[in-house]
């Protein structure tokens, strides 16, 4: 069955926005922003909130929880239409985009920023999920407390797309054995060469120094197997690490749409306009594409290039800068957060490390368009946030 309800020039191009995450959201605002009057948005998630899902890593360890907020309240802000559904195909000849129960939504412009898939890469391992942090922590905490965890694994399996909260286990959970004056061991294996390297010499070397100050080791260059209980192995070195406890995050798949391109791995091919390769009027921003880096804050910058790149299909005047990635990070570490900033292209860009907030990053994410958006609805009160 079609949907025609969004088919009417009259109201201007019509954009159609699949996904309800930061990439999605900060997509909305940013259209609203720079072509209001020149588009209709219309937002396809199955999900009817929206959760600030980088802060779920905390709430295990009892630092906060994550605000969650309605969507279609954040939408309605800015004029834009929450549809329920998944996208599952895409006709770009007709421009019609399919749901996975078969309704027809038609588009002029549409957005992909369905993020990626998070699967348990080891079968003996607890694999983080950020949907339900707590439920998959809680255990570990209180074992924590009790004393009955001595030795914890961190492990990052390859590649390290986005390895900060393994990090941020390890440093919290460091902090909870100290409070209860337990003796655990914590260990870290990643495929990095250096921790955090992302960000870059100095705030990695930063990052380093607390890790040993906190007297968690790192083994840095390890693509590991785990083949049993309490048992990883790290490759290439043969070492074996044996832990009462395995925490490992998640490996990160595509969701391989049909009718569109995608990688091995399905991730969409973009290029520096967040346009799909190979297929026309077709954008995608954040996990869902082969951008090797999958980080909201990556995600919201890319939608921003995505919506300049529309705004100008829709009539407006301007040069389109390209997507140049800036990596701005809060490390939450059971005490007082770190704040770290790198340029990720060119080894001449600077690399932070800061106590204190850098270019105003007090959110886990920092998003031109969404951030405002979300302290605004905060501002309404309970009723609006819970």
């Amino acid at each position: 069955m079609t949907d025609t309800s969004h088919t009417s020039l009259d109201s201007g191009l019509r954009v159609l926005i699949a996904g309800g995450g930061v990439a999605a959201l900060e997509a909305a605002f940013a259209l609203h922003a720079l072509a209001d009057g020149r588009v209709s948005t219309r937002v396809l998630s199955l999900q009817d909130t929206f959760v600030d899902r980088p802060r779920t890593i905390a709430e295990p360890f009892n630092h906060g929880a994550p605000e969650h907020y309605p969507l279609a309240a954040l939408l309605d802000r800015v004029g834009a239409e929450l549809a329920p559904g998944s996208l599952a195909e895409v006709d770009a000849e007709r421009r019609i985009a399919r749901t996975s129960d078969g309704e027809e939504h038609p588009y002029d412009a549409l957005i992909v920023a369905t993020g990626a898939a998070m699967l348990p890469r080891f079968t003996h391992a607890t694999t983080i999920d950020d949907t339900r942090m707590d439920e998959v922590l809680h255990g570990l905490v209180v074992d924590l407390e009790q004393g009955y965890v001595r030795r914890l694994a961190v492990v990052v399996p390859a590649p390290a797309s986005w390895p900060l909260p393994a990090y941020e286990i390890a440093l919290m959970a460091s902090e909870r054995a100290w409070d209860m004056q337990t003796d655990t061991q914590i260990v870290v294996l990643t495929p990095e060469r250096a921790p955090l390297e992302m960000f870059g010499a100095t705030a990695s070397a930063g990052v380093a120094k607390l890790l040993t100050e906190r007297g968690i080791e790192v083994l840095t260059s390890a693509v590991c197997d785990v083949p049993g209980n309490q048992i990883v192995v790290a490759h290439p070195s043969g070492r074996v690490v044996v832990a009462d406890r395995i925490v490992a995050l998640p490996e990160l798949r595509g969701p391989h749409i049909c009718g569109l391109p995608a990688d091995d791995q399905g991730f969409l091919p973009v290029d520096r306009l967040g346009r799909v390769r190979g297929v026309e009027r077709v954008w995608a921003a954040g996990d869902v594409t082969d951008f090797p880096i999958k980080q909201g804050g990556i995600a919201a910058a890319m939608a921003d290039v995505v919506a300049e790149d529309i705004a100008t299909l829709a009539g407006l005047a301007g040069t389109v800068t390209q997507f140049t990635p800036a990596l701005r990070a809060v490390l939450l570490t059971g005490g007082h957060p770190k704040y770290l900033y790198r340029h990720a292209e060119g080894p001449d860009g600077p690399s932070l490390l800061s106590d204190t907030p850098l270019y105003g990053m007090q959110d886990k994410v920092l998003a031109r368009y969404l951030t405002p958006q979300l302290h605004a609805l905060r501002a309404v009160g309970t009723e609006a946030v819970r």
